[in-house]
C-alpha cells in the first residue's frame, strides 16, 4: 500500500471540523481506566483549546461502568472534541473581558503648545484656573505658590541640598514673589539732569526722536530756521544738476533755467551773468578755485568759460556729445563729466583744450569732486558706480585716457554726492539714490570702506565741516531734510526736516566754512547757519544773525 505523505506538524493548521462522538467512541472512553498515578495521557482540563462558537456535540455521552462519574464530569466530556490522540472538555468561558471599576472621567486637558501633554496636574480635576495669569486675590495666589515647592524626598537629599546652594535658592521658598513697589526717587534732580546731559554721548544714531520741523540732541543747537531766503523762479528739478556754486570770494553763482545769475553776499548784489544759447540750458557750474572764474556746462554739451568781475565769456570749450551735469576745477584744469559716462580734462590755457579723457562710466557723471591737492579726482555715475582716478595729468597727448584707481560698486542707486574731508586727505564721502540712501566713507589710500550710514531718504549732497569732525547730508522726498552726522561715530546731531517744499538737490558752503546754501525746486536759495567760524567771536556773529534774518523779506535773484 502506498502511504500518504504527511504533512510536518509545523506546516499544518488547525482544524475547525468537529467530530461528532459516536457510540463506538463513548464506550471506548467508558473503558478507560482514570487514574491519577497512572495516566498516559494527562488532559489539561483548566485550559481547554475551544472558541466561544463551537457548538456542543449532538450525542450527549451515557455514563457506563468502571468508574463513577459525577454530573459535572459528564457535562464536560460530553462537550468535548477529539484533539490528537486525546480529547479536550469544553469549559464555561468567559465572554466578556475584565473591565476596571468605572470611575469619574476625567476633562480632557487643554493645553498650549508649550505644555507637555505627560505633565502631571497637582490640583484637583475641578480647578480650571489659569496657572499663568493670576486674577485671584492675593491670598489664593500665595496659596497656590505654596504648593510650588521642593520636596526632598523624591531624591537625593545630598543632590537637593548641593543644588540649591548652587542655584542660591532656599529650600521649600518661592523663586517668585509679589513684594511692594520701589521707593520714588529723592527730591534732588541733579542727578537726573546730569544723565539728561550725559544720554547724547552714549546715545545711537536712530535715538533721536522724529519730528516735522526739526530735532537737536541737549549738546548741540542749530537755528531751525534760515538766516536769508533768496527767490528763485525757474530752477530746475533735476537730481543729477548741479546748479549752484559759492567762490572763495563770497559770491553765489546759479543757474535758472536757460540764464545764469550771480549774487554778492556782501553787497546783497545780483547780477545777470549771461544767457544760454538757444534751444539748451545751463545744467551745472562752479568756480575757479581763485573765484575768478566761473565754468558753465550745457545741455548740449559745451562748457564756457566767464570772467566773473568783467561779467564776459571767455570762450566754448565743446566736444561733449551729451549734456554737462557736473563741473570741478583743479588750478587750470577744469573737468566736466557728461551724459555719455565720460569724463574731460580741459586746460583753459591752450586753444586745444581737452588734455585727457577718463573712461570709467557706463551711465551719466553725476558726481565729480578734487581733492584739495589736486592729486586724485572722484567721480560717480547713474551706473551706481564711484572711481577714484590718479590726478596726475602730465605731458600727455589730446588722445590720452586714463584707468580708475579705485572702483567702488556698493551702492544701488545713482551716485551724485560726493565730497572730501578737508582735515584728512585720504577721507572721500559719497552717498547714493532713492534706491540705495546710504553714505558710505572710504580710505582713497587703501581702497577699503571705513564707515557706513543708512538714511531715511535719497542722498543729494554731502559736506565736510571744515572746522568740526561732522558730515552733513541733505536729502529728498521723503523727508527733503539736512542732516549733521558726527564723525566717526556718525550719530546723528541735527536734523531739519522739511527744510524745502521740494528736495533738497543743490548746495553750496561758503568760504568760512559756517554758512550752508541749499537750493531746490520749491524755487528758493535758503542760507543756513550750521557751524560757527573758526576765529569769529559770539557777540559779533550774533549782531551779524540779528541783522541778516529772514525777517527783512525774502530778496530776488531775478
Amino acid at each position: 500500500m502506498t502511504s500518504i505523505p504527511k504533512t510536518p506538524s509545523r506546516y499544518r493548521s488547525r482544524s475547525d471540523a468537529k467530530t461528532p462522538l459516536t457510540p463506538s467512541i463513548i464506550s471506548a472512553f467508558n473503558s478507560i481506566s482514570i487514574s491519577p498515578q497512572k495516566r498516559s495521557h494527562p488532559a489539561d482540563l483548566s485550559n481547554p483549546f475551544i472558541t466561544k462558537s463551537r457548538q456542543a456535540s449532538p450525542v450527549k455521552r451515557t455514563t457506563g461502568g468502571g468508574i463513577a462519574v459525577s454530573d459535572s464530569f459528564q457535562r464536560q466530556a460530553g462537550g468535548g472534541v477529539i484533539r490528537k490522540g486525546g480529547f479536550e472538555t469544553r469549559l464555561d468561558v468567559v465572554s466578556r473581558d475584565y473591565l476596571p471599576p468605572t470611575s469619574q472621567p476625567r476633562p480632557e486637558l487643554k493645553r498650549s503648545r508649550s505644555t507637555p501633554a505627560t505633565r502631571e496636574r497637582t490640583q484637583s480635576t475641578s480647578d480650571n484656573r489659569d496657572r499663568f495669569i493670576t486674577t485671584r486675590e492675593a491670598d489664593d495666589v500665595a496659596a497656590t505658590l505654596e504648593l510650588m515647592s521642593l520636596n526632598p524626598k523624591t531624591v537625593s537629599p545630598g543632590h537637593t541640598a548641593r543644588l540649591a546652594a548652587a542655584t542660591g535658592v532656599p529650600l521649600n521658598r518661592r523663586v517668585l514673589a509679589y513684594h511692594e513697589a520701589p521707593p520714588a526717587s529723592s527730591s534732588d534732580s541733579t542727578l537726573s539732569q546730569q544723565r539728561e546731559l550725559a544720554r547724547p554721548l552714549y546715545g545711537r544714531p536712530g535715538e533721536l526722536p522724529s519730528s516735522t520741523s526739526s530735532t537737536t540732541n541737549k549738546s548741540r543747537r542749530i537755528p531751525t530756521q534760515p538766516e536769508r531766503v533768496l527767490d528763485a523762479p525757474g530752477m530746475v528739478d533735476d537730481f543729477y544738476l548741479n546748479l549752484v556754486s559759492w567762490s572763495i570770494q563770497n559770491i553765489v553763482a546759479v543757474a535758472l533755467a536757460e540764464s545764469t545769475y550771480v549774487w554778492r553776499a556782501d553787497t546783497g548784489i545780483v547780477s545777470h551773468l549771461g544767457e544760454a544759447p538757444e534751444g539748451t540750458y545751463v545744467s551745472s557750474v562752479d568756480f575757479s578755485n581763485d573765484g575768478a572764474y566761473l565754468g558753465v556746462g550745457l545741455g548740449t554739451g559745451e562748457v564756457e568759460l566767464w570772467d566773473v568781475e568783467a561779467g564776459q565769456k571767455l570762450r566754448t570749450m565743446g566736444g561733449h556729445q551729451g549734456q554737462i551735469a557736473v563741473l570741478s576745477w583743479n588750478a587750470h584744469i577744469l573737468s566736466s563729466g557728461c551724459g555719455d559716462g565720460s569724463i574731460w580734462h580741459h586746460d583753459v590755457r591752450v586753444p586745444r583744450h581737452k588734455v585727457m579723457e577718463l573712461l570709467g562710466h557706463t551711465g551719466e557723471v553725476c558726481g565729480l569732486k578734487w581733492r584739495a591737492d589736486g592729486e586724485l579726482l572722484a567721480s560717480g555715475g547713474n551706473d551706481n558706480v564711484v572711481n577714484i582716478w590718479d590726478g596726475r595729468v602730465g605731458d600727455v597727448t589730446e588722445g590720452a585716457r586714463g584707468q580708475a584707481k579705485w572702483t567702488k560698486r556698493n551702492h544701488t542707486a545713482a551716485v551724485k554726492a560726493i565730497a572730501w574731508c578737508p582735515w584728512q586727505s585720504s577721507l572721500l564721502a559719497s552717498g547714493g539714490g532713492t534706491n540705495d540712501a546710504t553714505v558710505h566713507v572710504w580710505n582713497s589710500g587703501t581702497g577699503a570702506r571705513l564707515h557706513s550710514l543708512k538714511t531715511p531718504s535719497q542722498v543729494t549732497s554731502i559736506i565736510w565741516s571744515p572746522h568740526k569732525k561732522e558730515i552733513l547730508t541733505t536729502h529728498g522726498y521723503p523727508t527733503n531734510a539736512i542732516m549733521v552726522h558726527a564723525y566717526p561715530s556718525l550719530e546723528r546731531i541735527a536734523e531739519i526736516r522739511d527744510a524745502h517744499d521740494s528736495r533738497v538737490l543743490y548746495t553750496a558752503v561758503g568760504p568760512a566754512g559756517d554758512v550752508v546754501c541749499t537750493g531746490a525746486g520749491d524755487e528758493n536759495l535758503k542760507f543756513w547757519r550750521i557751524w560757527e567760524g573758526a576765529g569769529a567771536k559770539k557777540k559779533k556773529e550774533g549782531k551779524e544773525r540779528s541783522s541778516s534774518t529772514t525777517r527783512s523779506g525774502i530778496l530776488s535773484i531775478r
